[in-house]
């Protein structure tokens, strides 16, 4: 089964961007739907997008369409959610997860989970 693992979380201005990225280990990596959500304090855990493995891709709520980004490059095992426009809202613990076949928007499809990574966006 493949593990994940994000970085690139950090605390920036509003209207900033941040590239989180997620590294995959295992030989079937590139077979993976990959997805990123996200949990504010005190909030349920958030679908933000996700990438099957044909580059095809899904994204949440009006909230970060236009504004968030993903891709992946499988030859690096890699995952990457460039966020542009930052705004406090989006202040959360990102995470990466990952499940085979099809795009989902469901965290319960998702069989692999990182430890996530901080993102703060401050006004």
């Amino acid at each position: 089964q493949v593990r994940v693992a994000e970085s690139g979380g950090d605390s920036v201005q509003a209207g900033g961007s941040l590239r989180l990225s997620c590294a995959g280990s295992g030989l079937t990596f590139s077979s993976y739907t990959l997805g990123w959500f996200r949990q504010a304090p005190g909030k349920e855990r958030e679908f933000v997008a996700a990438i099957n493995w044909r580059g095809e891709v899904t994204f949440g709520g009006e909230s970060v369409k236009g504004r968030f980004s993903i891709s992946r490059v499988n030859a690096k095992n890699t995952v990457y959610l460039q966020m542009n426009s930052l705004k406090p809202e989006d202040t959360a613990v990102y995470y990466c997860a990952a499940k085979r076949g099809l795009l989902s928007k469901d965290a319960a499809d998702f069989g692999s989970w990182g430890q996530g990574t901080q993102v703060t966006v401050s006004s």
